[in-house]
């Protein structure tokens, strides 16, 4: 990662490499097992290596392990590793949260603490407000920050901006997993020959480091953006038998169920199971609004008695 955002200056061991390549790349326990292993070298190293802790633990759902043990005293990144907790654990705090976040961005934020813009980002796209997530994180100068910005921009559909951001992190650290991830998510939305580009960068980075679910994910996605259903569904099932309740890996089979012309049942039961398994996934609420709307206005229609 960049320098001041984690990285060792050039030439020195870059002692946390492991426990941030984990993180990135989606494999959550082995950054876990390798926080857990590691000795920091100095008190930043420690927050650091707490901050990956903690995020990942966040990644798996575990937000009681968060919220038990971060406290009022931890450091300021923690903290806003600990708010971010605590706004994915609890829907009804959620719009306190967001006015309290609100307060802290309208002073003076301390730019340095690179945490603290994600975590806000992350609040604020969580809250569909994308215009602030952008603005938090135009702040940050870190790789990640840069990184986020990306994925913002590409669901936005804004390709020309996420492109210029990808050049900034190109030109700060071209081999970093980030930036190869980053290149990956462009090529995506480029779409034609960048296709298989991105489809080489997810499968070097798995081949590389560990197949982790968003590197199938993105794997898949490319196939099926090639119209290559069947390789796609060979990457799924692999997905779905590392997780059968991973938010992603579901939707993406429901939409290769779709153009695979597989019976009904089929897609109905990833959509149960992404039902039962993440109530409040953004898909499920935009689909179950459709559903409320498609039955009131079936009942306009229906024959009066």
């Amino acid at each position: 990662m960049a320098a001041g955002a984690g990285a060792a200056p050039p030439g020195e061991v870059d002692e946390l490499f492991d426990l941030r390549n984990s993180f990135y790349i989606g494999a959550y326990q082995a950054a876990i097992n390798e926080a857990q292993r590691a000795k920091p070298s100095s008190p930043e190293k420690e927050v650091e290596r707490d901050v990956f802790l903690f995020r990942a633990y966040i990644a798996q759902r575990k937000y009681g392990v968060v919220l038990d043990e971060l406290r009022a005293s931890s450091s300021a990144e923690l903290q806003a590793v600990r708010m971010f907790a605590e706004f994915l654990s609890s829907e009804s705090q959620r719009d306190t949260i967001v006015a309290d976040l609100d307060k802290k961005m309208a002073k003076s934020v301390d730019v340095a603490n690179s945490t603290f813009l994600l975590m806000a980002a992350s609040i604020y796209f969580h809250e569909q407000n994308a215009d602030a997530a952008l603005r938090s994180l135009h702040q940050g100068e870190s790789l990640e920050c840069l990184a986020m910005m990306i994925q913002i921009l590409l669901k936005l559909d804004r390709l020309d901006l996420a492109r210029k951001e990808l050049k900034k992190m190109q030109e700060q650290d071209e081999d970093a997993t980030l930036t190869q991830l980053a290149t990956a998510w462009v090529n995506l939305a480029m779409g034609g020959e960048k296709l298989q580009d991105a489809f080489y960068i997810f499968q070097e980075l798995a081949d590389k480091y560990s197949s982790t679910l968003l590197l199938l994910n993105g794997q898949a996605a490319c196939c099926m953006a090639q119209g290559k259903w069947d390789d796609a569904e060979g990457v799924l099932q692999e997905a779905l038998d590392k997780d059968s309740s991973h938010p992603e890996t579901l939707l993406n089979l429901v939409v290769l169920s779709q153009h695979l012309g597989k019976p009904p049942e089929v897609t109905n039961r990833y959509l149960s199971q992404l039902k039962d398994a993440h109530k409040s996934h953004p898909f499920i609420k935009e689909y179950q609004a459709k559903e409320n709307d498609f039955d009131r206005l079936a009942l306009q229609y229906a024959p009066s008695a």
